[in-house]
């Protein structure tokens, strides 16, 4: 299985600088009247499903609404200029090691270098640098660490395999019984996995992540840095109940072969869909951008028949598979009269908030952070390949920080997570120059009274954080030669994410697995006979990865097969 996508593309992994911007439409022969299976939207959950569809022999069209193939995955610029230009074939990995930084700030250490955090793949290094902060915990990482890769050993096997089909248990045919039967084996396997310690491992599921950590950890900067990986992307306090999944969800998987490994894709996340993409189109099948679905149609039997594009084109085919979230998919391009009732009222409950303001930043020099300053030569440092953590010194800070957008205000002192890819990737900028993403939060989709984000406010949260960047880096503000601020409501707009939440939805224990989108419906069908989700709505969620659109093509491929 892939690795997650976390920090390096959270949301949009835009490139201030002239990056790849390539419109596809690689449609052999033009748009047909008919296929055998047609995605919507080319994110890419509906870029892998659709490339698995095509070499299991199912002619599959892809449509995208946007001018640029990827959802969320995608690179572009934002300062006019020539494009990278990305290697013809394949697609290319920076492994990124070290991959966590945590500046301190530390004032009034009187002349001396602030302490900061720095952790990699070498244990001995790790146990060093926590060490700093409290000897106990640098001898307890290696034992959290083997707990934690027990833990994703035993879970990520059900990221790979469609929840266990409980509509077949409560209703299906006996021998569709049957066949569930076989989706109880990584659940009885990640049960022997855990064995005895399986009551320990409940409880990092579903107890506030600050519990959890500090039964393990006593110093505030490690267990601040660990708890970044619970709260990223959602709309909750490192105190909240359940939100030890999250940190999970992010430390599974992993990048050729190293697990837990994290890497920058050259030319941005924006040339890993179009790898993606690429391998579509030579098996086969078709992508076609600015070709918006306003419908799904569904034939006098209720099943489904195909699409309508927006310029009254109907398109056939035997499966639609969605990888736009659930609210669009079934709220706005279903007819309502075939959907149950009930199922329409879930899916307009789901919970979409999101905490997430992403803002691109072109800059002149690289950030020289007090703790760890620059080289002579400017050139990048172990650091600079981080995930750098900001305002991420406690816990407590974190949980402020959220209580602050609980209030309908953006957070005084936000967590950010500051990425540099051109620091490992140089295609990203000019010479000399570099691009960091600022994943932010906590901001809520509505301000404080109803009033919505504007100009002046989106501008005002930027240079909040850009104030906080400079306590850590002096220098930074006078470095930034562009800048892009995505509030929530614009990763709405312009990515379709409901409520700007990259996820879809919460991914809250209510929200999950057998209840991913609602419960009953959690194995990419849908009350509509040939309609199907595959995007991070569906089981196993959001990240980077590609889970989602592999498992809903492989449920599709049978059903068309028994068809």
């Amino acid at each position: 299985m892939a690795a997650s996508g976390r920090g390096l593309c959270k949301a949009a992994a835009a490139s201030p600088f002239p990056a790849w911007r390539r419109a596809h439409s690689e449609a052999r022969g033009g748009l047909k009247p008919e296929y055998d299976a047609v995605v919507i939207g080319a994110g890419h959950n509906g870029l892998v499903a659709a490339a698995y569809l095509q070499r299991l022999g199912v002619n599959t069209a892809i449509f995208e609404t946007r001018h640029v193939i990827g959802g969320a995955a995608v690179t572009e610029e934002i300062i006019p200029g020539e494009l990278c230009v990305l290697q013809k074939h394949g697609l290319r990995l920076h492994l990124r090691n070290p991959h966590s930084f945590t500046p301190m700030l530390e004032e009034g250490a009187g002349g001396k270098v602030p302490r900061s955090l720095l952790l990699g793949t070498d244990m001995a290094e790790n146990q060093k640098q926590i060490a700093q902060f409290s000897r106990k915990d640098a001898q307890a990482f290696p034992r959290y660490e083997e707990f934690m890769h027990c833990l994703a050993l035993a879970i990520d096997p059900l990221l790979d395999m469609a929840p266990v089909d409980m509509a077949a248990f409560e209703r299906g045919s006996l021998l569709q019984r049957i066949r569930s039967l076989s989706t109880l084996k990584p659940l009885l396997k990640a049960g022997r996995i855990l064995g005895a310690q399986l009551p320990r491992y409940y409880e990092v599921l579903t107890a506030p992540i600050t519990k959890v950590l500090d039964q393990w950890f006593e110093s505030e900067p490690l267990k601040a840095t660990l708890a970044t990986d619970a709260v990223i992307g959602a709309m909750t306090s490192p105190r909240t109940p359940g939100s030890g999944y999250v940190l999970l969800h992010h430390v599974m998987g992993g990048l050729e072969g190293t697990p837990g490994a994290w890497g920058y894709v050259q030319g941005g996340m924006g040339a890993l869909s179009d790898a993606i993409a690429r391998s579509a189109t030579t098996h086969g099948a078709s992508i076609f951008t600015e070709k918006t679905v306003t419908k799904v149609q569904v034939n006098s039997e209720g099943c489904v028949q195909g699409v309508v594009l927006e310029d009254g084109t109907e398109v056939r085919s035997k499966a639609v598979l969605s990888s736009t979230s659930p609210q669009i998919t079934f709220l706005k391009l279903t007819p309502q009269e075939w959907l149950p009732e009930e199922f329409v009222e879930r899916i307009s409950q789901l919970d979409t908030r999101s905490p997430v303001t992403k803002i691109n930043v072109a800059v002149d020099r690289l950030p020289s952070f007090l703790a760890a300053p620059n080289a002579p030569g400017g050139q990048p440092l172990p650091h600079h390949q981080c995930s750098i953590h900001l305002n991420c010194e406690d816990t407590l800070l974190l949980h402020q920080a959220f209580e602050d957008a609980m209030d309908g205000l953006p957070s005084h002192r936000p967590m950010i997570e500051l990425c540099i890819p051109s620091s490992l990737d140089p295609t990203l900028a000019p010479a000399g120059c570099h691009v960091v993403s600022l994943f932010t939060q906590y901001t809520p989709y509505t301000l404080a009274g109803g009033k919505a984000w504007d100009e002046q406010e989106r501008n005002a949260y930027a240079d909040r954080v850009f104030d906080c960047i400079e306590a850590y880096a002096p220098g930074f503000k006078d470095s930034v030669v562009g800048r892009d601020i995505l509030t929530p409501p614009d990763l709405e707009r312009i990515f379709g994410l409901p409520g700007g939440n990259i996820f879809h939805c919460a991914m809250t224990l209510d929200q999950l697995y057998f209840a991913r989108p609602v419960p009953l419906h959690s194995g990419y069908r849908c009350p509509l006979q040939g309609l199907y989700l595959c995007g991070s709505g569906a089981h196993p969620g959001g990240g980077v990865m590609g889970a989602a659109g592999r498992n809903a093509a492989h449920v599709v491929f049978g059903d068309l097969k028994s068809l």
